[in-house]
């Protein structure tokens, strides 16, 4: 690999840590409500869920891949989960109880289940169609460009992982200075925010198993 498609991996690894999506949002609320550790932690499950799908694109079948990614199960099944999970974090009752109990400074918990934040950041990844298409549509316009190496194919995804992660630590470091600022009301506030995004995306994610993207696309402009 050259100098220059290590730079263009790393640029575009950077690109991605900035697509809006929950895997975005939870990442910040993350970072601000349980501190920088758990959300590295969150971080990690995501990239795994990414290396899942390399994996998945690469020694899959081109046919089986493209009959996957356009399946509106797996797209209405996403959906739901994402749903589901927007509902449950919209609704939940321990957010109102603290704002009730309390305005005094929200403390970082001392202790965080991390293998759930690595097991949350991995399914809230994988569940997404989206990240399938786009390292589906990567395997098959950069693996050319390299002879179909394989080893030249998962050093340049690696590197783009590399680039996201970087990106990913300073966003995580930047929304850790936030946490002085978190009273419980602030918490409840964000907290409903994020459980709305979610099911905005849970309802997307399920149309695009249904609707065509261009006219989905059309709707949006």
């Amino acid at each position: 690999m050259s100098f220059f498609d290590i730079k263009n991996a790393l640029l575009i690894g950077f690109f991605m840590a900035f697509m809006i999506g929950p895997v975005f949002f939870m990442l910040i609320q993350t970072s601000i409500l349980k501190g920088a550790r758990a959300a590295i932690v969150f971080d990690l499950g995501v990239i795994l869920g990414d290396i899942s799908f390399i994996l998945l694109a690469y020694y899959g079948s081109r046919p089986l891949l493209e009959k996957i990614k356009d399946d509106p199960r797996l797209f209405f099944i996403g959906g739901m989960v994402l749903i589901i999970y927007g509902l449950i974090t919209y609704f939940d009752k321990e957010n109102k109880k603290q704002v009730e109990e309390s305005e005094e400074m929200v403390n970082i918990p001392v202790k965080n289940n991390y293998l759930k934040l690595f097991l949350k950041g991995y399914f809230l990844n994988f569940i997404n169609i989206g990240v399938l298409t786009f390292w589906l549509g990567a395997v098959l316009v950069i693996g050319p460009s390299f002879d179909m190496s394989r080893n030249a194919i998962f050093s340049y995804f690696g590197f783009i992982i590399l680039g996201y992660f970087i990106t990913d630590l300073l966003k995580i470091f930047l929304a850790k200075k936030l946490k002085d600022k978190m009273t419980p009301s602030m918490v409840f506030r964000i907290k409903r925010i994020m459980g709305i995004i979610l099911i905005v995306c849970g309802v997307f994610l399920m149309l695009k198993g249904f609707i065509p993207t261009e006219q989905i696309n059309s709707f949006i402009n």
